[in-house]
């Protein structure tokens, strides 16, 4: 099975072709089914290269296909790689890709007035869907980095293509926030529109992926390979390049990370992730879960034997990780869109994963990428399940009282948040617990930190849900229409849900002598690059590791009981709050205007160069001196020369007089 892993990619791009080329003459009903079969198909082959891979004991296969490019000493050729984690990113794309496909079959039926009809771009957004997936797999798959950055573009191309999907619909006023009377309200910015948020994502990621092409460039020219694995590979030749010249592996490391910055939206270029809600839900949860995001951490994954060799890029991510995780879960806590909640959550969790794998934590890094691709394919899914009910409301203010009316959404979103929000035994408690006791490890002061984010994300996430299902209808009319979803959807949500509250075994706290099922499977992604398999050794003692791990619980525990009585027993306190720190709640809801700095220091001033490119140079150089200034100077050239034909033959017969008498003269007197 492992020899047709190719077919992994083959078949969502068969899906691609079929919905792109007949997805408007087979209708809906055929495109439904194909859209989703296509990606089980590449799940199921995942699946048996993964056991068979499994029982070859991990051992990384290489599956040639073909040589793409060679260019005198530059040969890449276009090669599968089989090992552990290319493998779990396999099922982790399909797996969760699936469950999306089938959710967005219900999800893209639109109801209006009690009838229901398919999006009209149907198959458009299934050949789009399937090519996300397609796009992901060639990134995970390849062998090289060339192969690498393909994919990496294409999953760029592919969220600006859903993110925009709806390119007729305009910004969206938002409401400001009520605080009461004496207290002007907040006010909030308008929801770009999805074309803009699809270019400004586009934009965003061009800026990190510069910094990627460039490393690539930088590995190219260092080693004379591309390849990761191999006598001459990469990674064979990293420690030898360290001991000669160690900044050259620091640039390369530092350039891949700008790229992933982008990618995975860490600070300062995370601004794009939030807007990228504009597109439809299932295109979020894929972007979010499964996709795009998680590529910048699969990089650093992938490249640990650079990684590791540099420190101090090293920590530089930890920080940035660390950082963007705080940062991000302030924000969250007083948005009032339930999708950008979780968008701001994302940018959150994915800080925790950088600051795994900035401290070298690189299991730790993938664990919790695997637990956060299902309860956050849940949460999204669970909140566009919300919106189909409320006729695409999503303002969390015009809820309440949902528990009774969507009990499948609701009991399934919360075990989501309860992965989310590190609550014990869940997935993400799990996960998240691993990460900070590797940051304790390395620093207690990014432990500190993480364990105050772990603690925020507790409180913004229940926040959330009692706001939106518990208490009164703040919007009577939204109430008495919602109803719970169709089966595709609420099937989505309770597999979504079995995974977030089991999928924590993968990686069970070693202290309790059982297998960390997870750090076993990759260990030779470790080994086969010469570096010890990670948690062989465990510097932390055993009271240490059950002291972090309660602290971890407590946390949780109390973060949801703090929302609690915030929002459920004594909602007036978060007004009140809110009144007299009215400045501090501005500034998180405006998300610490740095979209505002970002407009006036970048996007007015490159506004304001290309008016005077297109006034200065365009229209008045190019036009104005050599087009249109050419064109009248030949126009000029042609009237005078018209004054020497006017018609009449005695002017022409005594020019022809004049002429002979010039050259008489002319060689007479020479």
């Amino acid at each position: 099975m492992i020899n047709l892993i190719w077919l992994t990619i083959a078949l969502p791009i068969v899906g691609v072709l079929f919905n792109g080329l007949l997805g408007r003459r087979v209708g809906y009903r055929v495109v439904s089914i194909v859209g989703p079969l296509v990606v089980l198909a590449a799940f199921l082959v995942g699946l048996g290269a993964f056991f068979e891979l499994s029982g070859q004991g991990g051992e990384a296969v290489i599956v040639p296909l073909w040589t793409w490019a060679t260019v005198g000493d530059f040969n890449v050729s276009l090669n599968l790689l089989a090992d552990p984690l290319s493998l779990l990113m396999v099922l982790v794309v399909t797996g969760v890709g699936f469950l999306i496909h089938v959710y967005a079959t219900t999800y893209m039926v639109h109801e209006d007035h009690d009838h229901s009809h398919p999006d009209r771009d149907f198959g458009r957004f299934f050949t789009f869907l399937n090519l996300f997936i397609a796009s992901m797999l060639v990134l995970v798959l390849g062998d090289n980095y060339l192969m690498m950055y393909v994919g990496w573009e294409l999953v760029g191309l592919c969220s600006y293509l859903l993110i925009g999907f709806w390119y007729d619909r305009k910004d969206e006023p938002q409401a400001p926030i009520d605080l009461g009377p004496g207290v002007s309200p907040v006010k909030l910015k308008p929801l770009l529109s999805p074309p803009a948020s699809g270019m400004k994502a586009f934009i965003v990621n061009r800026v990190g992926d510069v910094g990627f092409a460039l490393g690539v460039f930088l590995i190219w020219s260092t080693f004379g390979t591309l390849q990761f694995l191999g006598e001459n590979g990469v990674f064979a030749q990293a420690s030898h390049i360290a001991e000669t010249t160690p900044q050259i592996i620091a640039w390369i490391t530092f350039l891949l990370f700008i790229g992933a910055m982008g990618k995975s939206a860490q600070l300062p270029l995370h601004v794009w992730l939030p807007d990228a809600m504009a597109g439809p839900t299932p295109v979020s949860a894929l972007i979010h879960a499964a996709t795009m995001v998680t590529a910048g951490v699969y990089m650093i994954v992938r490249s640990n034997a650079l990684y590791s060799l540099a420190p101090g890029v090293s920590l530089f991510v930890a920080i940035i990780g660390a950082v963007t995780a705080l940062f991000a879960a302030t924000i969250a806590l007083v948005q009032v869109d339930l999708k950008r909640v979780l968008a701001y959550s994302t940018v959150s969790q994915l800080g925790y994963m950088f600051l795994a794998v900035g401290v070298g934590a690189y299991t730790a890094g993938m664990f919790h990428l695997t637990t956060h691709a299902f309860f956050k394919a849940l949460l999204f899914l669970g909140a566009g399940s919300v919106m189909h009910a409320l006729h695409d409301v999503i303002d969390i203010r015009r809820m309440g009282g949902l528990k009774a009316k969507m009990p499948i959404t609701y009991w399934t979103f919360v075990v989501g948040g309860l992965a989310l929000a590190g609550f014990p035994l869940m997935s993400g408690f799990f996960s998240k617990d691993e990460i900070l006791a590797k940051a304790f490890e390395a620093s207690p002061i990014l432990w500190l930190v993480g364990i105050v984010t772990a603690g925020l994300t507790a409180f913004y996430t229940f926040r959330a849900i009692y706001i939106a299902f518990h208490g009164q209808p703040r919007d009577q009319h939204l109430y008495d229409h919602a109803h719970e979803s169709r089966p595709p959807i609420t099937f989505a949500l309770v597999v979504l849900a079995v995974l977030s509250l089991f999928g924590g075994l993968l990686g069970l706290p070693t202290f309790l002598g059982l297998p960390h099922a997870l750090e076993g499977w990759l260990e030779p992604i470790y080994t086969a690059v010469g570096h010890a398999a990670e948690g062989v050794e465990h510097h932390l003692a055993f009271g240490t590791e059950v002291g972090l791990l309660t602290t971890s619980a407590v946390v949780a525990i109390a973060g949801i009981a703090l929302a609690y009585f915030f929002y459920v027993v004594r909602p007036s306190i978060p007004q009140n709050l809110a009144r007299s720190l009215r400045p501090l709640f501005s500034l998180l809801a405006n998300k610490y205007y740095v979209d505002e700095l970002y407009n006036a220091v970048f996007v007015k001033p490159a506004l304001l160069l290309a008016e005077g490119f297109a006034v200065g140079c365009d229209k008045l150089l190019i036009d104005g001196v050599l087009v249109d200034g050419l064109a009248r100077g030949v126009g000029w050239l042609g009237r005078q020369a018209s004054y020497l034909q006017s018609g009449y033959l005695r002017h022409y017969a005594l020019a022809t007089f004049i002429g002979v008498l010039v050259l008489i003269s002319y060689f007479f007197l020479r």
